[in-house]
């Protein structure tokens, strides 16, 4: 068992590593694709992005539905199946990937409302009292809208795993908002959050106790 835990981690850190590399060369060739003099650079750096990309194929294990899809389109890059319509499958796969990070976000909203509502009333409850020694600042706060945004702030600020899934889901959510057409960004902007999220993922691989419990 301890070796299938640790045959997984290291699956999950090459993906992160090369997740990291793959967003980090799509920023830097974003940043200097119109600059005189570097298109050779550019050509290289989507290349290796795109190697990242190949890289990443078979560790998508926690997204079932969207590993289908990806080995689909590896079995499509290899040319082991040629006849397989990539622009379809890519989009199914974006899809599948939409709807995983909706379901995440769905949780760590669920997380921080009701935590949110365990504050609320355990400040009712000692309304005439100061609160414990990390709230004690938000007794005298008398505006709900700035309150609960204070309260939300001391939430997160207690949670660093909710706080750190809430981040990296939000990161990943700018690349198939993009595809699917719902929100256009950028490339620049799609690299930067890859990097955040990437970083955010190895972090959390390296530090167990600060990964949001499923």
């Amino acid at each position: 068992m301890e070796s299938f835990v640790d045959l997984t981690n290291r699956c999950q850190g090459r993906d992160q590593l090369f997740r990291a590399t793959q967003y980090t060369c799509m920023l830097l060739s974003y940043l200097i694709e119109h600059k005189a003099g570097k298109e050779k650079l550019v050509m290289k750096l989507k290349q290796l992005e795109s190697n990242m990309s190949s890289g990443r194929k078979t560790s998508n294990l926690t997204r079932a539905l969207y590993f289908i899809c990806d080995a689909i389109l590896w079995l499509k890059s290899t040319g082991l199946q040629p006849d397989i319509d990539k622009m379809k499958w890519q989009n199914r796969a974006t899809k599948c990937y939409y709807l995983s990070l909706l379901i995440n976000l769905a949780r760590d909203w669920y997380e921080i409302s009701w935590r949110l509502e365990q504050a609320i009333r355990k400040e009712n409850t000692k309304e005439n009292s100061i609160w414990d020694k990390h709230s004690q600042e938000l007794h005298h706060v008398k505006c709900d809208g700035l309150h609960s945004y204070l309260l939300l702030f001391q939430i997160l600020k207690r949670n660093p795993p909710l706080l750190l899934d809430l981040v990296k889901n939000l990161c990943d959510l700018s690349g198939p908002l993009d595809t699917l057409g719902i929100y256009k960004t950028n490339p620049g902007v799609i690299g930067l959050c890859g990097i955040l999220s990437s970083l955010v993922g190895i972090f959390t691989l390296a530090n167990p106790c600060l990964k949001l419990k499923q």
